[in-house]
């Protein structure tokens, strides 16, 4: 009977120490486990922003480049033709903006929202500024003239909003 007593004590004693080796190791899994996934994911992102980082670096630069061409005093210069009726240029400055839009419109996968939202509203407002300049002229003004008007409002305003435009979108660039 003695000897029972020490078999069911022994037997109880080491399943304990099973039980408690088993939850201990188990505990010990699921932590390296989380971590592991951890350490992996991490290196997955910083692989990922080594990948996009020029893309995104690039996607700025554009959007940088293209409001420096919607600026109407680069967009009259390089658009200008002699002999054109200032409808026709209004008709080409707006569809040299929208072009330029086009080209871009992918970049803001890259860019955040504010990058986008300063250069979509841009882009709209100068189309707008356009319009505007090219209704106060009369139906035989030629390019010139409305080149002159276009300039002559932009001229007007407090605040250049392209260069504040630029200077936005850099800011947000650099956070």
């Amino acid at each position: 009977m003695d000897i029972t007593t020490f078999l069911i004590d022994l037997l109880k004693y080491l399943l304990a120490g099973c039980m408690v080796v088993s939850l201990a190791n188990w505990l010990y899994w699921t932590q390296y486990n989380r971590y592991a996934f951890k350490l992996k994911m991490l290196e997955k992102r910083q692989a990922s922003a080594k990948a996009v980082l020029p893309l995104r670096l690039q996607a700025y630069e554009r959007l940088v480049l293209f409001v420096e061409r919607i600026d109407p005093a680069n967009l009259v210069v390089r658009v200008h033709e002699p002999g054109l009726l200032a409808a026709d240029f209004e008709q080409r400055l707006i569809d040299e903006i929208r072009a330029e839009y086009q080209h871009n419109v992918t970049q803001q996968l890259y860019v955040n929202d504010v990058a986008w939202s300063v250069t979509k509203q841009l882009k709209d407002n100068t189309v707008a500024l356009i319009r505007n300049a090219g209704a106060g002229l009369s139906a035989s003004a030629d390019a010139k003239e409305l080149g002159t008007v276009l300039l002559g409002h932009v001229a007007a305003l407090d605040e250049n909003p392209y260069e504040l435009g630029r200077k936005t979108i850099k800011n947000e660039l650099m956070g």
